[in-house]
């Protein structure tokens, strides 16, 4: 993309900025304003579900001519199979590989090349597991068939063009991301490039090609080697979880454990993909200058034309409820760190948004409750903060806590003074302020949710995923609002309770002292 357009693209969208918040203001008010507000977006947004079962939503918003778009895939980690973690990260590496129509110079020989790869990989693979009477020299052999097949798959790669194509037609903000719940695409681009990227976007969900698969999965494991296993909080973030969760998925980091990445294949990229990347498990958000009576033939074309498949059936793995506490101790040369997790119910819980009081009294800004008990008036912690949904929402999931000590302060304080507030929300109300403030922040969020396409899209992609009508996005705010300070208590009391508790530290420790001591044990 030019330097030139992008500066067009970034002012087109700073243009939109005044219209939107004139357009939002009315959700400023208390209560009654909602209505009105959801009354505007429902006369601008379009929802279509597809013969195949793909949900398309366009929302018009004609201030610039701009687009941004959010693909959300019901799939995340949580999903990856069993011996094969990381492989919904994986995939998310893929998509950006390209197509059977981008990427390559020659789609038909680089197919017949892939599947040389396949054999050649599986044949290597099945000698690096024997565990015993494997032979070095044909291991060595393997090894070398293996690599001279994925440099004839190179050859005909035409690197980085997926990319390269969207960029050069006015794409910002190219990226996607992978979490426990799901796996999302999204960057923003002129409106008058919507079919073209309606193209792109189609194509590489129903014909993505494995391409340079291994030398991805390279760049994978050096993810996980620079986010976690050379970064004690990445470590003790992970052994955490792999210790709060006995059951369930969300035990099993994002990135995958190190031996099942550096195994993971191709083929079973594919089946992933097979069971997961169909029309029903997806919704695809476009908001910007676009008219749904333009635009649904348009993304009708390439959208409906992906095979239909099975939506994937319900994960079925339900987390034993903790009766007793549990913890992991790190001890290495490294800043101290506390982090302590309950267990708690999914989003569709009635109490949903009593949580989401709770971590806004403990956690927003300078006058939240740690950060006035530890950080401005005992000056024990650098910072302190909880918060709920960790490591997801869509399963039940954790409300956490944290502290991080300032030099000649433990974690045995933070632990101390975190529990005394946890107590204290327990025995008394919280005050009239607290509450309003929290109801008054809620709807500050939205709106910020809400000031730009991308957020937008985000927003109504994630609730139409999450509850089958994008409309519950503002019917969040009734609940929020019926938020009592009864609630807070009851819920408080009902959560966090010791044997539903598990901690995590980092204690600092010399290097030589750290060396001969259990570095991450669970007990």
């Amino acid at each position: 993309m030019s330097r030139v357009v992008g500066v067009v693209l970034a002012l087109a969208m700073g243009w939109g900025a005044a219209a939107r918040a004139q357009e939002s203001a009315v959700i400023t008010q208390d209560g009654g304003g909602y209505a009105k507000y959801l009354a505007g977006f429902e006369k601008r947004t379009t929802v279509k579900v597809l013969p195949n079962g793909l949900t398309l939503i366009v929302c018009e918003r004609p201030e610039a001519p701009v687009f941004s778009f959010y693909t959300l895939v019901d799939a995340g980690s949580a999903n990856d199979p069993e011996g094969a973690s990381g492989l919904a990260h994986m995939f998310e590496h893929i998509a950006f590989k390209g197509t059977t129509e981008i990427g390559t110079t020659n789609y038909p020989a680089e197919k017949v090349a892939l599947a040389k790869v396949e054999i050649a990989y599986a044949a290597y693979d099945a000698e690096v597991r024997k565990r015993v009477g494997q032979d070095a020299a044909k291991l060595a052999a393997l090894k070398k068939v293996f690599e001279d097949a994925q440099a004839a798959a190179q050859k005909f790669v035409a690197p980085n063009q997926f990319s390269e194509i969207a960029e050069e037609n006015g794409a910002v903000g190219l990226n996607a991301s992978t979490e426990e719940d799901s796996t999302q695409y999204f960057w923003s681009m002129p409106s008058n490039r919507l079919e073209l990227w309606a193209y792109m976007e189609s194509g590489r969900i129903a014909h993505p090609v494995l391409r340079e698969f291994y030398k991805e999965r390279d760049v994978v494991q050096e993810e996980r080697r620079m986010s976690v296993d050379s970064r004690p909080i990445g470590a003790m973030v992970e052994q955490f979880l792999a210790t709060a969760y006995t059951a369930h998925p969300y035990r099993v980091p994002t990135l995958g454990w190190e031996s099942e990445i550096s195994q993971v294949n191709a083929t079973e990229a594919a089946a992933f993909h097979a069971k997961y990347y169909v029309p029903a498990n997806i919704v695809v958000a476009v908001v910007g200058d676009v008219k749904a009576a333009e635009a649904m033939p348009v993304l009708t074309k390439y959208f409906g034309a992906i095979p239909a498949g099975p939506k994937p059936e319900e994960m079925t793995t339900v987390e034993p409820v903790q009766f007793a506490e549990k913890s992991v101790t790190i001890r290495e040369a490294a800043q101290p760190f506390y982090l302590e997790g309950y267990h708690r119910p999914d989003y569709r819980d009635p109490d949903d948004s009593v949580y989401d009081a709770i971590a806004d009294i403990f956690s927003n800004g300078r006058t939240a409750r740690l950060y006035k008990a530890l950080v401005r008036d005992q000056k024990i912690a650098a910072d302190a903060e909880g918060f709920s949904g960790f490591p997801g929402e869509k399963f039940p999931g954790l409300f956490a806590f944290y502290g991080v000590p300032v030099p000649g302060h433990t974690p045995d304080e933070m632990r101390d003074a975190i529990h005394k507030e946890i107590e204290r929300l327990k025995t008394s109300d919280v005050s009239d302020e607290e509450l309003q403030m929290f109801k008054t922040r809620a709807r500050a969020g939205l709106l910020r949710g809400l000031a730009d396409n991308e957020g937008l899209a985000q927003q109504l992609a994630e609730y139409q995923t999450q509850y089958g009508d994008w409309r519950e996005l503002f019917r969040k705010l009734d609940e929020i609002d019926k938020v009592t300070k009864a609630d807070v208590r009851r819920v408080a009391n009902k959560i966090f309770v010791e044997n539903n508790r598990t901690s995590a530290r980092i204690e600092f420790t010399p290097p030589a002292q750290a060396q001969t001591q259990d570095a991450g044990g669970a007990k």
